[in-house]
């Protein structure tokens, strides 16, 4: 039976593996649930709820096999073989998600990327950019299912349509343009200025709630 998780708790699932890696980097092999939640600033009984949907057994006494963890982790996620991805749009953006070698840490290879611009196009680069007319037969040949969208905003619709035309199944979108989860795709829309701009918010309730409080200094005077 195939078991189907929130977004939320597969969030904590990625936020568990990387502790759990920083943790393996350090030398340790096994880990209580504690050293998980005091790391990441939540309650140990929500670390070992979460572990028992998982299927991630321990024990009290010796807690958990770092590696064990990390195997089942990988197979809920699907990253315990290489995920390749395809990129299109190769400008700033895409030439550093093209070249981030971080992706590999979590079985993720992108592995060509697709362009209309003729100046970016090489096909014999270490990562090949080929024209966007030989996506359909890419993707077909080498089994893709996942693409990353960071075309401009007035070509997100067409790429789209492209995309789901070859076959693709999963969409990570970096333009501002929602698209509505449709044709059996499923849509992840990481609108960077958004991101910004609610970071820019919070940051200055922060501060204005720092300038708000009245300094000891002063109350001890009055």
């Amino acid at each position: 039976m195939i078991k189907f998780y929130d977004k939320e708790r597969i969030l904590r699932l990625l936020t568990y593996k990387g502790i759990l890696l920083r943790f393996k980097s350090m030398g340790f092999i096994r880990v209580f649930s504690d050293n998980i939640a005091e790391a990441l600033d939540i309650s140990s009984s929500l670390v070992r709820k979460d572990f028992g949907i998982f299927g991630i057994s321990g024990n009290q006494k010796g807690g958990y096999h770092i590696d064990n963890i990390l195997g089942n982790i990988n197979g809920i996620l699907g990253t315990n073989e290489l995920q390749k991805v395809i990129l299109i749009g190769v400008g700033r953006i895409g030439q550093a998600l093209l070249h981030y070698k971080g992706f590999e840490n979590d079985g993720i290879s992108i592995v060509a990327g697709f362009d209309t611009d003729p100046i970016v196009i090489n096909e014999k680069a270490e990562v090949p950019v080929f024209p966007i007319d030989k996506l359909k037969e890419f993707v077909k040949k080498h089994k893709i299912r996942i693409a990353v969208m960071a075309v401009p905003e007035l070509m997100a619709m067409p790429t789209f349509e492209v995309l789901v035309e070859a076959g693709i199944k999963g969409i990570l979108n970096f333009t501002p343009t929602k698209i509505k989860n449709s044709h059996g795709v499923i849509i992840n829309h990481m609108n960077i200025e958004h991101e910004l701009a609610n970071l820019i918010y919070f940051v200055n309730q922060d501060l204005l709630h720092e300038q708000a409080v009245i300094p000891k200094s002063v109350i001890n005077s009055l």
